[in-house]
């Protein structure tokens, strides 16, 4: 019988503020990380040479002089 209340008053129980704080972080770095990954596959990078002029991303040209 006295298991039977130990479980009623577990049922009963909220959770603690930390716990409602720490799935907010969770939702808000998922969130960051899915931003930021949609962000890099928009953008078009212009790869510079040691000069400065723009190369082609897709030379495949890794040579050094």
């Amino acid at each position: 019988m006295a298991t039977i209340a130990i479980a009623t008053k577990r049922q009963n129980r909220k959770p603690a503020p930390l716990t409602y704080f720490l799935g907010l972080v969770f939702v808000l770095f998922i969130g960051i990380l899915a931003f930021c990954y949609a962000v890099t596959k928009r953008t078009n990078p212009v790869y510079l040479d040691e000069r400065g002029n723009p190369v082609s991303a897709n030379s495949g040209n890794s040579s050094h002089h």
